[in-house]
């Protein structure tokens, strides 16, 4: 999409297009990670009956801190590491705007961001938005990092913000603990890892939670899109240092948070047990289409997010178009060749291993 010439747009947007993936009206939607479980009748009444209370005060504005909605944050991530409380908290509109807003405080005119490709394409727009200088490295074959390139890449480029992200988006790679450490050692300025799928990765794998007392620059990032089925609700927050937080509330817009996404984020933390019920499950089911597509001769990244990255193609948008005809939607995302899928209902998956067979055969 071209701006007008009349249109006085920033130069370096007007050739851009709005991010988005395609919001298609076909059966069976496999295209943004959410959750095919919707929260439960006892969780909707909680969340209809907390908004409907916060209704009565919306000629008030929102409590601009988000003091209860931090502490209910704080003690859910408790429950994997000790020594958090609301200080340790930051939240905003899904984890999108707690990223523009962590380039906001520590990017902008003169700083640099950097991260390792493929991963997720909107930390590049992030940086443009603050007019963050943007750096890519490339993560090795098997989407994990190089810890030797990425240490040299580090050094060489001397980042203000390092984007990590664990699992990785698109390709679904949890980070090597070591590797987090190691750049942690080397990184100049901030480290955020990017932790929204961690609800879904393999039993064993750690979070970078636990390095949080140990370095004061660290950043973990979360959200309730997807493993809390809240995916409408955008919510987003962070675990750092307080006084990481405190320069996040410097750049914050006023009253940021609405009283109604406050009271719908808090009740759904009443209910964290049983909308993250469902976990295991598309934990089960991840692994099951990993299994059948690698039967069916196609490349599989190890993943342990709720999607999964497969090709290799030499006209994956030939492929996508082929499911989207059959009424299965997926991503046309990451390198050349390669299709994202997320995980559903194994009714979803059925059909979508169905489609595909039927385009690829």
């Amino acid at each position: 999409m071209t701006a007008p010439a009349w249109l006085p747009v920033r130069e370096e947007l007007r050739d851009e297009e709005p991010y988005g993936a395609p919001q298609l009206d076909v059966p069976v939607q496999l295209n943004t990670n959410e959750n095919p479980y919707g929260p439960s009748e006892a969780a909707a009444d909680d969340i209809a009956a907390s908004v409907r209370a916060a209704a009565f005060g919306l000629n008030r504005y929102p409590d601009r801190e988000a003091t209860a909605l931090r502490t209910a944050l704080a003690a859910y991530l408790s429950r994997e590491v000790d020594g958090l409380d609301a200080s340790h908290v930051w939240a905003a509109n899904g984890s999108n705007e707690v990223m523009q807003q962590i380039l906001q405080a520590f990017g902008g005119p003169g700083r640099t961001a950097l991260s390792f490709a493929p991963t997720y394409s909107m930390y590049p727009e992030y940086a443009r938005n603050t007019h963050t200088r943007w750096v890519a490295g490339q993560r090795r074959e098997d989407f994990g990092i190089d810890t030797d390139a990425a240490v040299a890449l580090i050094e060489a480029e001397r980042p203000d913000v390092i984007f990590l992200t664990s699992p990785n988006n698109p390709t679904g790679t949890a980070l090597d603990p070591a590797h987090t450490r190691a750049i942690l050692y080397v990184a100049p300025g901030m480290v955020v890892v990017d932790e929204a799928y961690a609800e879904f990765r393999r039993a064993g794998t750690p979070s970078a939670l636990e390095l949080l007392s140990e370095f004061p620059r660290l950043i973990v990032t979360r959200t309730m899109s997807k493993a809390f089925a809240l995916a409408g609700g955008r919510l987003g927050y962070l675990a750092a240092d307080p006084a990481v937080v405190d320069a996040l509330r410097v750049v914050r817009l006023p009253y940021h948070l609405s009283s109604v996404t406050q009271a719908a984020a808090e009740a759904a933390l009443r209910h964290a047990d049983e909308l993250l019920g469902q976990v295991d499950a598309l934990r089960v089911e991840r692994d099951r289409t990993a299994e059948r597509l690698a039967a069916a001769g196609h490349t599989v990244a190890a993943s342990d997010a709720n999607f999964i990255l497969f090709g290799v193609f030499e006209d994956r948008h030939a492929i996508w178009q082929g499911l989207v005809d059959r009424g299965v939607l997926i991503r046309e995302t990451g390198p050349l060749g390669w299709l994202r899928v997320s995980i559903g209902t194994p009714d979803e998956m059925d059909a979508f291993h169905h489609a595909l067979q039927e385009v690829t055969s």
